[in-house]
């Protein structure tokens, strides 16, 4: 598994929210802010090429929105963190950074 995304992956992830570090900021808070179960997603938008940031709630999944293409992302459901992390969620986003497959992230994108 690749420990950080490809120089044209960056390149994209830069573009879109101006460095990795923003991009990394803002999909944490987004993750760690959603109310109750869900998921939040690095998606590309069909029609720019850049990148965005969105929460769905419950079984809810992007796969219906024919305007974006899933990339990334994180299960923020109880079941995904509860046994080790409990009500930290926010440890739980900081760690599944270390499990991301950028390489699979890379094959979803369009760069």
């Amino acid at each position: 598994m690749a420990a950080a995304p490809s120089e044209k992956l960056l390149a994209l992830i830069t573009k879109s929210f101006g460095s990795f570090d923003a991009f990394k900021t803002k999909f944490s808070d987004v993750a760690a802010g959603h109310f109750g179960s869900g998921w939040a997603w690095l998606v590309q938008d069909k029609a720019s090429g850049l990148l965005k940031i969105v929460d769905t709630h419950d079984a809810v999944s992007v796969l219906h929105d024919s305007s974006v293409k899933p990339i990334l992302v994180c299960d923020v459901w109880e079941h995904a963190y509860y046994i080790d992390y409990r009500n930290a969620r926010p440890k739980y986003i900081e760690n599944w950074w270390g499990l991301v497959n950028w390489k699979f992230a890379e094959a979803n994108a369009t760069l």
